[in-house]
């Protein structure tokens, strides 16, 4: 019985996910109300209240458990800076594109920007214990070097999820590594 109980909780919380997201497609979160995303979902309005608070709580839980997905999707691999680095930027490139229509949308011009943050702030503390640890580099340098390079690295991928990814996840991740490890040194 709490199989059946766990599995009606999950789909649930998927179906009301999914509806949420569907609607931050087409219109920002302050114009979506509970009751729009439990039509969508087919979920009486008890059952939404059951799960969440509202749909700002909806929201920040989705945030959650994506950042949560991303750092133990990271910490299953060992990296260094060179060619590891590209095959950590390439396995967050394929979580992107296996959720893409999520991050189109949590990551659009008009949402809201706490997701990025929590994305910039997840690959900081990331890069500065993985990558920077190895490097001579003081913590405040550390700081602001990770600040540079996620962000312009944040930017690259809004652009190419914006573009319907038209490079493979390899190739962007050689690109964005060669963006960083090279910068403007290869322009003639």
């Amino acid at each position: 019985m709490s199989e059946k109980l766990d599995r009606r909780k999950k789909y649930t919380r998927k179906v009301l996910k999914e509806s949420l997201i569907a609607l931050l497609a087409k219109k920002p979160l302050s114009n979506i109300t509970v009751k729009e995303i439990c039509e969508l979902a087919d979920i009486n309005r008890s059952t939404f209240y059951t799960h969440y608070a509202d749909q700002y709580d909806l929201l920040h839980k989705m945030e959650e458990e994506v950042t949560e997905d991303m750092n133990n999707y990271l910490h299953n691999y060992t990296y260094s800076m060179g060619e590891e680095s590209i095959q950590m930027t390439e396995k967050i490139l394929e979580y992107i594109t296996e959720n893409s229509f999520m991050f189109h949308t949590l990551l659009n011009k008009d949402a809201i920007p706490t997701f990025e943050k929590r994305m910039m702030e997840l690959a900081r503390g990331f890069m500065i214990d993985n990558l920077m640890s190895d490097n001579n580099f003081k913590r405040e340098e550390s700081k602001y070097l990770s600040t540079f390079v996620i962000s312009g690295a944040i930017h690259v991928i809004k652009d190419w999820i914006e573009n319907d990814m038209d490079q493979s996840p390899k190739e962007m991740a050689v690109m964005i590594n060669n963006f960083i490890n090279e910068g403007l040194s290869n322009i003639n």
